[in-house]
């Protein structure tokens, strides 16, 4: 269904339930794993994306379609994260590299990362990045997002984006080539 249909059954009081579970089966895989990647636990995951999706419900009806939903609602997800990351850091005292560490200990722990040891290490290099550089990483690299889409999401010049994407790819390739 397009976000357009979509809108007008959420923006129609006789069909708003509908709309929004249609909204939610649409987006909530793709936020789930959005999310995922840069919180590492699925419990954590699992209740930023609620967060989201209620946030979401809250305020479609102030969307103005400036941007595209899919956008909107990626820049809605995107934002809880690093609140959430950012919370963490602060409710636990922890500094950057011990949040790191932390993450990296799930991923070995996490049933939902699979993957060979390589795939493991990528997943650890990922989560020495800075919350930015990650998020810029897997919107390009994983969900193979054009620049231009992940500018009206973070709200980041094009410019910008590049170098956090050189930068986190220059980390990952030193970070996988010790041992």
């Amino acid at each position: 269904m397009e976000d357009k249909e979509l809108l007008e059954k959420i923006r129609n009081p006789e069909t708003l339930n509908y709309g929004f579970n249609l909204l939610v089966r649409t987006y909530q895989q793709r936020i789930y794993w959005h999310i995922r990647k840069m919180v590492v636990d699925h419990d954590d995951a699992d209740d930023l994306t609620q967060e989201v999706f209620i946030k979401i419900h809250r305020s479609i009806a102030n969307f103005r379609e400036d941007s595209q939903l899919f956008t909107w609602i990626y820049r809605i997800a995107t934002n809880e994260c690093l609140s959430f990351l950012t919370r963490k850091r602060r409710t636990l005292f922890f500094s950057f590299e011990d949040v790191g560490k932390e993450l990296s200990g799930k991923v070995d722990a996490s049933a939902g990362i699979g993957g060979d040891e390589i795939q493991k290490k990528l997943q650890k290099a990922l989560l020495l990045l800075p919350d930015k550089q990650r998020l810029v990483f897997n919107m390009k690299y994983f969900e193979e997002m054009p620049y231009e889409e992940i500018s009206k999401i973070t709200n980041t010049s094009v410019g910008a984006l590049k170098a956090s994407y050189h930068h986190a790819v220059k980390k990952i390739e030193d970070y996988l080539a010790e041992d």
